[in-house]
């Protein structure tokens, strides 16, 4: 028997039209490639048209180039490489993955997220199984291959529906995934696509991979609330209890006193490690504490904050993994980084194309052009910076629906939309929040999401005639109450002044 009530018809034609129409489109490589095909042809057309705008700064003229002529088509040959190796979200992100892959690897992320899922007490379960989907982040696919399987069985041994256990989950990692506790790769990455697409109106304002962490912070506890309230009120009522209790063939984690040693140790380095940053920052003469006495104290920290994450990730992994004796020689770890690095083989294919693109749309001039005049026709229409931001969410929400990978969909419209937001006096770190939002917001509705398919086959564990539209319908509800809720706080958050984070 189906576990959950069929969805209305209408509901369950509009999903598989959606499934449909996603399956259709190409790998996001390819609509790199076909995104740059169509620079070179749009290039062309605008400098034989004549497009051209006025920069409202430096009231400079900017007339459109074209890549196929004699001078685009040597800027390209010449500046492939280039664009590449200087693309933002390339280098910071490798760093970062060098020290999660052995936090990973040695099972530190994975031990963490089973304790946090298993101490839960019985009343606040969907909140600790949402909490630790949405710290999962911080892992990459931790959350997915470990904490969501995981949620099924602690949600079974609780006489509650598996299913409301991995759609918690789910919830958490991937609704929440643009809000957590610590900065993580997703800001790294984000944060670097956006200070590329900033060059086009304003090269000397970048944007921080901390911009959003103060709203990233109290979206954390905003997430946890909310998702647990959809799981409680709307999704577990329509779920039936599990008739057998009993776990099957797998078991709830256990902690054995190895494991409890090693978390100890991890616990002292942790607390060392923060009062290490904190003698970096707070003394006035700290090596890593701003000169300027006007400016953010720990500025020069947080501009270097990828480098740190990777360097505690490393260690607190290494620690782990020799005291449970995952580890026995230095190779063991190693071997972690290099394959933590080797899974990142399709995020750089894709990021070497996004790079050509971003820079063919900044040299051909059309970013800034678009920009411009996108800008000034929105000013023409007298909108509220508010209604600007949230019309963006929903924009973002949209195209997620059809773009899984959060990286592809931001290098696609960060270099038109924050410059033309950024024209109209949105900030680039307002801008990005807002994409974060939408993205987040829809990823547990698509199919075209990676890990979809994967939270499917968990979901027949324990119902075999579950499928996607399935899950869809339970996660209906999160989607729309995250979309709506998420983009109420950020225009209330703004419209009290506050930073989004450290400037």
């Amino acid at each position: 028997m189906n576990n959950v009530k069929p969805a209305p018809p209408r509901i369950q034609r509009w999903l598989n039209s959606l499934e449909t129409a996603g399956n259709r489109l190409p790998n996001p490589v390819l609509l790199f490639i076909y995104f740059c095909i169509a620079i070179l042809v749009f290039s062309a057309l605008a400098e034989y048209l004549g497009f051209s705008a006025q920069h409202p700064l430096s009231k400079e003229t900017i007339a459109a180039k074209s890549l196929l002529s004699a001078d685009g088509i040597k800027w390209m040959v010449a500046n492939a490489v280039g664009n590449f190796i200087h693309f933002a979200p390339v280098g910071s992100v490798l760093v970062a993955i060098l020290g999660i892959a052995v936090a990973e690897d040695s099972g530190l992320l994975s031990h963490v997220l089973q304790r946090l899922a298993a101490s839960a007490p019985p009343r606040l379960l969907s909140s600790f199984v949402v909490f630790a989907g949405v710290m999962s982040s911080i892992g990459f696919d931790s959350g997915y291959v470990v904490l969501i399987p995981l949620a099924a069985l602690i949600f079974r041994a609780a006489g509650r529906s598996p299913l409301a256990g991995i759609a918690a989950a789910f919830a958490g990692v991937s609704g929440g995934y643009s809000a957590n506790l610590l900065l993580g790769p997703v800001d790294a990455i984000l944060s670097g696509i956006s200070t590329e697409a900033m060059a086009l109106v304003a090269p000397e304002r970048g944007v921080l991979t901390s911009g959003n962490y103060y709203f990233t912070l109290v979206s954390t506890a905003f997430i946890t609330i909310t998702g647990a309230w959809v799981n409680e009120k709307i999704v577990e009522p329509r779920l039936s209890k599990p008739v057998n209790r009993e776990v099957s063939d797998e078991q709830a984690p256990t902690e054995s006193p190895v494991l409890k040693s090693a978390m100890r140790r991890v616990a002292l380095f942790s607390a060392l490690f923060l009062l290490l940053l904190l003698w970096l920052v707070i003394p006035a003469d700290g090596l890593m504490r701003n000169p300027d006495p006007k400016g953010l104290a720990a500025l020069p920290l947080l501009n270097g904050i990828v480098v740190f994450i990777a360097l505690y990730a490393t260690l607190s992994g290494i620690i782990f993994g020799y005291s449970t004796g995952k580890y026995k020689r230095h190779h063991d770890w190693i071997a972690g980084m290099e394959s933590g690095i080797s899974s990142l083989s399709g995020y750089i294919v894709l990021m070497f194309f996004a790079a050509q693109f971003v820079n063919y749309f900044n040299w051909t001039g059309l970013g800034a052009i678009s920009a411009i005049n996108g800008a000034n026709w929105l000013a023409g229409l007298a909108l509220s910076k508010t209604s600007l931001l949230v019309g963006f969410i929903l924009i973002s929400a949209s195209i997620n629906l059809l773009i899984g990978s959060a990286s592809a969909k931001w290098a696609l419209m960060a270099p038109i939309f924050i410059p033309m937001l950024f024209l109209l006096g949105i900030d680039p770190e307002s801008a990005q929040m807002a994409y974060r939002i939408g993205d987040s917001s829809t990823n547990i509705i698509t199919p075209l999401m990676p890990y979809f398919g994967v939270v499917v086959a968990f979901m027949q564990r324990h119902d075999e005639s579950a499928g996607m539209g399935t899950l869809m319908a339970l996660m209906l509800p999160y989607s729309v109450i995250f979309l709506l809720a998420w983009s109420l706080l950020l225009s209330l958050w703004l419209a009290a002044g506050l930073p989004l984070g450290p400037m």
